[in-house]
């Protein structure tokens, strides 16, 4: 088959729905597909966005992403190019186009895009539904209701789409997986110090003020708690000196120093569509407390996986990071129970469960496209 995923944008640094778009590129294009994943130079609502975003760090964010776009002035309005944060493999083609319009897609039998107007020879239309409840309700609550097949990351989300009235027939369930042979435990579970390993980003949704709030409660309780806090920015000049941070950290040292070197992952997010952070950390043996986002229920069950507390509640955080620290036997079974669990994520089990989901598109199987 012919797929096409179209992003919102090119980014310059690592995000995890991208992550996961290229990912399945990745799977896809070795099963003997023919992949490509185009990145707009620019997308009409970035403008919009900045100036709905609430706070600095968010306006930052917003237009480093419009001017990464903006910068790339090539004089061919479609060119082959790189994401330099991701290894591709070197059969997936990555195309960068003025604009999102039909007229710069590649012709194929599949096309990740919601547009009315896109031709029939550009491939069939599915969708892709990563999160909800971070941008716009008016737009995402949209995107859930174009009639065309979607597919949904987690279960949660299916349950969303439910309550807005699409049809179950349009929706399909596909979660996220995990590569295990770089996502592993290396450091035994039973002999990590109490270190606390967290992602810091400064968008509101993502509840890092909450996160280093529930920090600083536990380590009153815990003089000798340590933090390892790890982002895409530079270090926040608010973060308190006792936490470590690593910027822009490759990711051996993410998985081999803050994860294995870490005895719990704390999450502090309001709302996520599926939690790649802390299923990370379960496949590199953390204990996970965690706020009751969403997507993370795929994989953590209060009290058998997880520790799981209400959204923007840093004292429920508090207290179950104290749990942990003050019950080693149960940070231990908490991190062996969710270690076991996030095993059944796999990307070969979702790229099995994808291509079953194109085939049925398309009419078209994988021994078609050889």
């Amino acid at each position: 088959m012919k797929i096409t995923f179209i992003l919102p944008a090119y980014s310059l640094k690592p995000i995890g729905g991208f992550m996961v778009v290229y990912e399945y590129a990745n799977q896809l294009a070795a099963r003997g597909h023919d992949v490509t994943v185009v990145h707009p130079r620019r997308w009409d609502w970035t403008e919009e966005r900045i100036r709905l975003a609430t706070d600095a760090a968010s306006r930052l964010i917003a237009f480093r992403w419009w001017l990464s776009r903006r910068i790339r002035k090539d004089r061919n309005p479609i060119v082959e190019g790189e994401v330099q944060w991701y290894p591709f493999d070197s059969r997936v083609k990555l195309l960068y186009i003025p604009g999102p319009k039909p007229l710069f897609f590649p012709n194929g039998d599949a096309i990740s895009w919601y547009g009315k107007d896109c031709p029939p020879e550009k491939g069939k239309q599915f969708g892709l539904i990563q999160g909800y409840g971070v941008f716009s309700k008016a737009l995402e609550d949209a995107l859930f209701r174009v009639p065309v097949p979607k597919i949904v990351i987690a279960r949660w989300l299916y349950e969303q789409g439910l309550k807005l009235g699409v049809p179950p027939h349009e929706m399909v369930y596909i979660p996220n997986g995990f590569d295990h042979s770089r996502y592993r435990i290396v450091f035994p579970i039973e002999r990590r110090s109490p270190r606390i390993a967290m992602l810091y980003h400064p968008q509101p949704v993502k509840g890092a003020e909450d996160g280093v709030k529930a920090l600083n409660l536990a380590r009153r309780k815990f003089p000798a708690l340590q933090a390892a806090l790890f982002g895409i920015l530079p270090r926040p000049r608010t973060l308190p000196s006792w936490i470590e941070y690593y910027y822009d950290v490759p990711q051996d040292d993410l998985i081999n120093s803050v994860y294995n070197g870490s005895s719990i992952y704390l999450c502090p997010i309001w709302t996520e569509g599926f939690g790649l952070p802390p299923g990370e950390a379960m496949c590199c043996g953390c204990a996970v407390a965690s706020t009751d986002c969403g997507g993370i229920r795929d994989f953590a069950e209060h009290e058998v996986t997880a520790l799981l507390s209400p959204p923007k509640n840093p004292g429920a955080l508090a207290e179950n990071i104290i749990r942990l620290l003050e019950n080693d036997d149960l940070r231990m079974r908490i991190a062996k129970a969710g270690n076991e669990r996030i095993r059944e994520f796999t990307w070969e089990r979702s790229t099995d469960l994808l291509e079953q989901f194109l085939e049925g598109l398309t009419g078209r199987s994988n021994l078609q496209a050889k």
